[in-house]
């Protein structure tokens, strides 16, 4: 009940009728592992989704995995896995905006900028990660942690004019990062009237992911409020800080000298999953691929009305699928209608917080993983989401391998012109969206521009719920990358995807062939015209 967030649950009530999804799943596995210390794999939540079901099946699972608990500091603190992968690629790329986190918010008011101010440095010194920078000492880089007392964070105020706004807000999140001495996050309060501000915030991915910008929202927004009132901040102490993390990652990981190893057993598994799948996918494209990505995107709109999100949760539910689950393989449908094959490889990020007191915490925890989609033998839709569900099910008991040390050991043919393993993600947003409240101000967010594309194809989705818990419809946006498509083609991309999830909903036992992603204007024109 209080990871669904309602107030009573019965013990035949299935935790995904009640509104369960894959990241809530995950939270309620870290309950269960805190709680009662055991570790209960996702699957056998999806297979007994209620607290009778579950009861009964605890007896069968093994022991829980260590806590994340603070312990001793090596004097040499390494870079986690994820880091490892930014770090590197910083390397290889040089100079780039690609890892930038940027929040922009426009406040209408009286703004308090001692307090604003005095709240970031109260916001430093509660994660360390806000305070760490990576040096490099032999060629290795390092994370070292600086004292409070020894940071100083410089909120720059400018005046700028109502049209200077956007142009400087790009510039702003354009600054490159000197992760050796900078702190990686920096603010910029760009001044338009007395009572009219716009804050922009850049943090740095290696100190930092998506869910990471609504634990940094709330702890300013308490922060301010103190301040403003001439008080300090008083806070729940961290369980953990980020350094605390990675040496609990490395040591759950374990080495691959080591046969039973986390990371040995776990590796094994992803060998066989990937063994043989295509490096590339084959899509049609408006230019050919360059020698090397430039990383430059642009975006298109993506809504699902409610009507349709409705649709496709009751046929996630009735196959006891995911939401996440059945965009995947309709997502993998469209592909292969485009001429990708039936070996479809498509990313997903993950927000590898794997324990509960990760939480609240400021940091680089999300992996990614890659799963196929089979759609050999001209199967129906809902076979091929019988197909993803188990492909899934089972990517999620390894998961803790990061995506950068599977790539290391996958060794694909490297290249500058494409992301390795897979180059089109699907992303379902289910985290809290970040919120900044500051008392006496109108908060509203501000765009900051084009997203870059690390990926050929990005879709980034978003479930909007009624205040009665009911579908409300699904938003978000395609980021593609510019090296390849031009805007309209982006535009009818999505209208297929939508064309494919349309037809699934009413017509779940179509074969794969005959799912049609052609609307009635390109058919007149293949047909008629041409």
């Amino acid at each position: 009940a209080e990871t669904l967030g309602i107030p009573q649950v019965g013990t035949d009530d299935s935790f995904f009728e009640l509104g369960g999804h894959s990241l809530l799943a995950t939270q309620l596995i870290n309950r269960i592992r805190t709680t009662l210390c055991v570790e209960v794999p996702l699957r056998t939540l999806f297979e007994t989704p209620t607290v009778a079901g579950l009861a009964g099946r605890l007896e069968q699972s093994g022991p829980a995995r260590p806590p994340l608990v603070p312990g001793g500091r090596p004097e040499v603190v390494p870079l986690s896995f994820a880091q490892q992968r930014v770090w590197f690629l910083g390397e290889l790329e040089g100079t780039s905006t690609t890892y930038h986190i940027p929040f922009a918010v426009r406040l209408k008011g009286v703004l308090d900028r001692d307090a604003l101010q005095q709240a970031f440095t109260d916001v430093l010194t509660r994660h360390e990660i806000l305070r760490t920078v990576t040096p490099v000492v032999d060629a290795t880089p390092r994370q070292v942690v600086r004292e409070p007392e020894a940071v100083t964070f410089e909120l720059r105020a400018t005046e700028v004019t109502e049209a200077g706004v956007t142009t400087t807000a790009v510039e702003a999140t354009e600054q490159p990062f000197d992760l050796t001495v900078d702190l990686p996050l920096r603010a910029r309060l760009l001044a338009v009237g007395p009572t009219d501000h716009v804050l922009i915030m850049v943090v740095h991915h290696i100190a930092a992911d998506g869910w990471s910008v609504g634990p940094l929202a709330r702890d300013l927004s308490h922060a301010y409020t103190a301040r403003a009132q001439g008080n300090v901040p008083e806070w729940t102490p961290l369980a953990v800080q980020y350094a605390d993390y990675t040496l609990w990652q490395h040591n759950l990981l374990g080495t691959e000298d080591d046969p039973d190893s986390v990371l040995s057993k776990q590796l094994a598994f992803w060998r066989t999953a990937l063994k043989g799948a295509p490096e590339e996918l084959t899509l049609p494209t408006d230019r050919p691929r360059p020698a090397a990505t430039s990383h430059h995107g642009a975006t298109v709109d993506l809504a699902l009305p409610a009507e349709l999100h409705g649709q496709l949760s009751s046929l996630a539910r009735g196959h006891g699928a995911t939401m996440h689950m059945v965009l995947q393989a309709a997502l993998a449908v469209l592909l292969s209608r485009l001429g990708a094959g039936d070996d479809i490889p498509i990313g997903t990020p993950l927000a590898g917080r794997m324990d509960d007191a990760l939480n609240d915490l400021i940091g680089f925890f999300v992996n990614t993983q890659v799963t196929r989609t089979n759609l050999s033998g001209h199967p129906t839709f809902t076979e091929i989401l019988g197909r993803v569900r188990e492909n899934a099910l089972a990517a999620h008991e390894h998961q803790d391998v990061p995506f950068e040390r599977l790539v290391e050991e996958l060794a694909p043919a490297r290249s500058m012109a494409r992301h390795p393993l897979f180059q089109v993600m699907l992303a379902l947003q289910n985290n809290a969206p970040a919120s900044l409240e500051l008392p006496g101000l109108d908060v509203e967010l501000v765009g900051t521009g084009e997203r870059p594309a690390k990926f050929d194809l990005e879709f980034n989705l978003v479930e909007a719920f009624d205040a009665q818990g009911m579908t409300a419809g699904i938003s978000g946006s395609l980021t593609y990358a510019t090296d390849l498509y031009d805007h309209n083609t982006a535009q009818t991309l999505v209208q297929r995807f939508i064309r494919v999830l349309e037809t699934i909903t009413t017509q779940p036992n179509t074969h794969l062939h005959r799912i049609d992603i052609l609307g009635t204007a390109e058919r007149e024109q293949l047909l008629v015209e041409f």
